[in-house]
């Protein structure tokens, strides 16, 4: 069956087609940055936006999609993702982790790739666990499907490094019983309270400051014609010198009002930035230091009260950190609410009163400033990517659907095309299980009728 899976992730993946030249026609265009434009039109030319207007004509060689009585915006942003992880996402056996790395277990058949494009996802950032005071490396995709896991990387985006704070790094317990299991104090891994949280993230970085000042004097004094010895190379420490440096942004997992102040006061004194705090259900407390940091904040819509933490959220939790000055996204945490994330942004018109262009930004332009990418993605803008997603109906409404997705100019999603190609797909699969279930019989009739078993049952399997 798992041959089976993987074959249908792949048969099911609708290649892209490549359009040098795309002209959208007579959309309802939601730039999001520069307004709404009436029955406008958006020619894309070598994946990037190249002009946006009424009547523009269409080269001889362009693809032209009527787009009249729909809705034209950016791809769908989104700032805390997991999908596409191969493995699991915790390495959850130390409280610093910094030293493994997303990237290098991305699956580009995950089909949760496909069903994100589906609702009208474009990017996404996915990051490490957070059984960790210091996680692992985070990294950017773009979702196109069908592609090498290195050919989905975001070509230009800086990476990250997830930390977390609370509930989950403290409550780590046995390592060979995973995630949030308690065990004797004995077994237990450090930290076991929110101070142990705080002083491995200041021991790490202290750590990472004298290799840095190391490796300073070495460059200097090989700058200078001398020969001396290198520092002994660290891969735990690396991440956190790109850290101190500006290299790396740091994305926080948190919740309560304290410890974000906690986490503020560390960077502070360590010198670095914090990117954003994720989650920051208890955000609307401490909203003004936020934003006076220079953090921002990705956040849920409505979710609260699924633990401890979470019992003192509200859903006015992002408008009011917006009003606050803090850049704010909504983001998914989950391979199912990656499929709708317009209708999460729709949620903060109700809960803070917030413009549609506002609750558009949350899952565009906003996350696009989080992860330092909104000069290329992020709003509907001549240079920019052409990554958009055309919807049948105003995003906002539950009642809409996405019809097209494009990333870089390419298609990579076509509603119409799914559901022509479904009754094709059904009938492969069919063929394959009953080939499989062919297989299968002789075996199944020996067990039987009680014939011994092999000891092995990779043997028995090859019979």
């Amino acid at each position: 069956m798992r041959r089976l899976h993987l074959f249908l992730f792949a048969a099911s993946a609708i290649l892209p087609l490549r359009a040098e030249t795309l002209l959208i026609r007579n959309a309802t265009v939601l730039t999001v940055t520069k307004g709404t434009l009436q029955n406008s039109s958006v020619l894309v030319e070598d994946g990037k936006i190249a002009a946006i207007g009424k009547n523009l004509s269409a080269p001889a060689n362009a693809t032209v999609v009527d787009a009249s009585g729909k809705f034209l915006m950016p791809g769908i942003i989104d700032c805390h993702s997991h999908t596409a992880i191969e493995g699991g996402v915790n390495e959850g056996t130390v409280s610093d982790s910094s030293m493994v790395n997303i990237k290098d277990v991305i699956n580009p058949t995950d089909i949760n790739i496909y069903r994100a494009l589906a609702g009208g996802l474009t990017v996404s950032n996915v990051l490490h666990g957070s059984a960790n005071a210091i996680g692992g490396q985070t990294i950017v995709v773009k979702l196109r499907w069908g592609k090498t896991a290195q050919e989905m990387l975001f070509e230009g985006a800086k990476p990250g490094i997830k930390f977390a704070l609370g509930e989950n790094p403290k409550r780590q317990g046995y390592p060979t019983q995973g995630f949030l299991q308690q065990g004797p104090a004995p077994e237990r891994r450090y930290p076991g309270t929110r101070m142990g949280v705080e002083e491995v993230i200041r021991e790490s970085f202290t750590e990472a400051k004298n290799y840095q000042a190391d490796w300073k004097e070495y460059n200097t004094e090989v700058a200078a014609g001398k020969h001396p010895i290198p520092p002994r190379k660290d891969l735990r420490l690396d991440p956190l010198v790109e850290v101190l440096e500006g290299k790396r942004y740091v994305h926080a997992h948190s919740y309560r009002a304290d410890e974000i102040l906690m986490l503020i006061r560390v960077a502070d004194d360590m010198g670095f930035k914090i990117r954003t705090f994720q989650h920051v259900l208890e955000g609307y407390k401490v909203a003004k230091e936020i934003a006076a940091h220079g953090a921002g904040a990705s956040t849920f819509s409505d979710w609260w009260s699924y633990k401890m933490e979470a019992y003192d959220a509200t859903p006015y939790n992002a408008a009011i950190m917006a009003k606050k000055g803090v850049v704010v996204s909504l983001n998914s945490d989950s391979d199912e609410l990656q499929r709708h994330l317009n209708l999460e942004a729709a949620k903060v018109m109700r809960y803070g009163g917030l413009s549609e262009s506002e609750a558009l930004a949350m899952v565009t332009i906003n996350p696009a400033k989080q992860l330092g990418i909104d000069d290329k993605v992020g709003s509907i803008e001549v240079g920019k990517s052409a990554d958009m997603v055309l919807f049948d109906a105003h995003p906002l409404s539950n009642f809409s659907k996405p019809l097209k997705v494009w990333i870089d100019g390419n298609e990579y999603f076509d509603r119409g095309k799914d559901l022509e190609t479904r009754a094709e797909f059904a009938k492969k699969k069919k063929a394959l299980m009953d080939k499989e279930a062919a297989a299968a019989a002789p075996r199944n009739r020996r067990n039987a009728e009680g014939a011994p078993r092999s000891a092995d049952p990779m043997l028995e399997e090859n019979k």
